[in-house]
């Protein structure tokens, strides 16, 4: 019984050898997109739309202002740090 078992297991793996060869040489022949002509509201809609389609949710994020009455220094003491405005 374990020997059909594995006759049957070693033909679907290379039936699926098979169909993953021919799926390979079927990408090599067809020529992609050019990225130079696909303008890039396009490219950044479709990578939106592959990444919603895994799972991710984007996130948008704004610069956040102090609203204290010392808002001059704490902008020219923010402005001298080099560090990035938004953190994960």
């Amino acid at each position: 019984m374990s020997e059909d078992v594995n006759v049957e297991l070693l033909e679907a793996v290379k039936a699926l050898t098979s169909r993953v060869e021919e799926l390979e040489t079927e990408i090599k022949s067809i020529q992609l997109l050019n990225a130079q002509n696909v303008p890039e509201e396009t490219m950044v809609a479709i990578a939106a739309a592959v990444a919603a389609y895994l799972g991710h949710r984007a996130k948008r994020r704004q610069a956040h202002f102090t609203r204290s009455g010392s808002w001059q220094s704490t902008t020219r003491r923010s402005q001298h740090v080099h560090a990035p405005l938004h953190l994960r």
